[in-house]
């Protein structure tokens, strides 16, 4: 057949189809929605190409701008970027660079700059010491709890220090119980926290989690038949103390709780540990913690001034990043496999378990992406690592601002996430 009747064939067959589907914005289907389809000319003929013929990444943009003509964005605002990992390219981006509230997608920049800065084998630890001494089973003198803002510590770690006062040989402490609070500054909420949440107490001394310790720790004593006859202080540990026990736990033992439940508690205690860190010689503070994330923000080529870390949780109305910046973290927790490795360990799974358990449960991003996510009044935010359909790695930040309904966002995610994943 010549070229000319060729020709001929196909004008005839795209006069046809426009005919039957017409040619811009997609197809007329039977049910009166249209399609997702895009438009290339070939041969001067407008031929529709579906967004899945598409090669990569082009594909996945088309998918994405589909999702942001939803009528949410009528009065919502959302900023989100993607970048292939593999690649080392920017796919998409969108209001990347707008100033947002992170809410709890926040704890992955802590848990970066945690491991970064401290690795996963770094180690709380909670002391107890003592003044004094012993005779005829009296212990004259007192017994110094020094805290290291371990939000793990139990009955199981108070029953160590209970045991190593009784290999003392005692049965009556003829002095105070002291709580050494010096690890950090005396303020109890964060910068910014709504009065009336549900918020965590800030005490280096914590038992299971609650601001109980002394008190626990005094009735211990006197179930295993030790009797204190002194007050429950406050005062730092004198350099004159012996050491009677430490209790230690692993970063790692911290970090899955953090992430996979966002336990703010367990956020902030991680915060504050590399405040410390910032500030040997005086009580850590929220500033000292912001101080270190900001010489990693520097680092990554960013202007910390332009930012703003109020707390190590997320709760802070204050907190002001970008999804580039959260995206700029992951990227180099990429880099680093000290980092990455515990860091994707601890990332809620996409239908698997965390705060993620019940979302994405079927579809391409089920079991694949690893996550934080983030809520508080009016925001909802989503950060992590995904494999896309062709073997290349992601990573994302999409954070949402706005909203009525935390929900909203949260559908809006996921189904960037199945954008991302799918062939």
């Amino acid at each position: 057949m010549t070229a000319s009747v060729w020709a001929g064939v196909l004008l005839f067959a795209a006069s046809t189809w426009s005919a039957a589907y017409g040619r811009v914005g997609g197809y007329c289907a039977a049910d009166g929605e249209a399609a997702d389809t895009a438009q290339v000319d070939t041969l001067g003929t407008d031929v529709l190409i579906s967004e899945d013929d598409r090669p990569w990444p082009q594909n996945v943009q088309s998918r994405i701008e589909g999702l942001l003509q939803d009528e949410m964005f009528e009065t919502t605002t959302v900023g989100m970027m993607v970048y292939d990992l593999t690649a080392d390219s920017v796919i998409f981006k969108h209001n990347e660079r707008q100033l947002m509230r992170p809410a709890s997608s926040l704890k992955m920049m802590v848990a970066v700059t945690a491991l970064d800065r401290l690795g996963k084998d770094y180690e709380y630890e909670t002391r107890l010491l003592s003044t004094g001494s012993v005779d005829c089973g009296v212990f004259d003198g007192d017994l110094y709890c020094k805290g290291g803002f371990d939000p793990v510590f139990n009955g199981a770690d108070l029953d160590v220090f209970v045991d190593s006062v009784r290999r003392l040989g005692i049965d009556t402490i003829r002095g105070n119980l002291y709580a050494d609070l010096s690890m950090k500054d005396s303020d109890r909420l964060g910068e910014g926290w709504c009065w009336d949440d549900d918020n965590p107490v800030l005490t280096p001394l914590l038992f299971s989690g609650d601001d109980e310790f002394m008190e626990r720790f005094r009735d211990r004593l006197g179930k295993a038949g030790i009797e204190v006859e002194g007050e429950i202080r406050t005062g730092d540990v004198p350099r004159s103390a012996h050491t009677l026990c430490v209790v230690r736990r692993r970063m790692d033992d911290v970090l899955p709780r953090m992430m996979k439940q966002s336990d703010n508690l367990y956020s902030e205690s991680v915060f504050y540990q590399f405040a410390a860190l910032d500030s040997p010689s005086s009580p850590a503070s929220a500033k000292n913690g912001h101080f270190v994330m900001n010489k990693l923000i520097k680092k990554l080529g960013y202007k910390p001034s332009d930012y703003y870390i109020a707390d190590g949780s997320g709760l802070s109305l204050y907190n002001y990043v970008s999804p580039e910046l959260e995206v700029a973290f992951l990227r180099y927790a990429f880099g680093k496999d000290e980092i990455y490795v515990p860091l994707y360990q601890v990332m809620p799974v996409a239908g698997i378990d965390g705060t993620l358990r019940r979302r994405m449960r079927s579809g391409y991003a089920t079991g694949n992406v690893h996550a934080k996510t983030g809520t508080v009044t009016g925001v909802s935010a989503l950060a992590g690592y995904c494999t896309a359909a062709n073997g290349h790695t992601l990573c994302f930040s999409i954070i949402n601002m706005g909203l009525r309904r935390a929900a909203t966002g949260r559908k809006f995610q996921d189904k960037v996430c199945e954008a991302l994943c799918r062939p």
